[in-house]
């Protein structure tokens, strides 16, 4: 009775491409990979002072790599997948 609207032959296409999720897993990686090496370093006692928050890995290392998880990612999303 009813008119069926769906093509059989349509092929449903992604946005990004192959390149384009293997970008931003690569992104995302570096950015969790930062959050981990930013964590720790406190005390379990309130009146002790850990010097321990102020290394370089937290201050340095690892902003570093967050910010380039974001910037892989951003490149990740411009990235043009039919672009050979």
């Amino acid at each position: 009775m009813g008119v069926n609207k769906h093509n059989d032959n349509s092929k449903s296409e992604f946005i990004f491409g192959k390149k384009n999720y293997k970008f931003l897993f690569i992104g995302l990686a570096f950015i969790v990979i930062g959050f981990i090496l930013m964590s720790g370093g406190g005390s379990d006692d309130p009146k002790v002072f850990n010097e321990a928050i102020y290394s370089w890995r937290r201050i340095r290392l690892a902003p570093t790599l967050v910010l380039i998880g974001f910037g892989i990612q951003v490149y990740a999303i411009l990235l043009n997948p039919n672009k050979k």
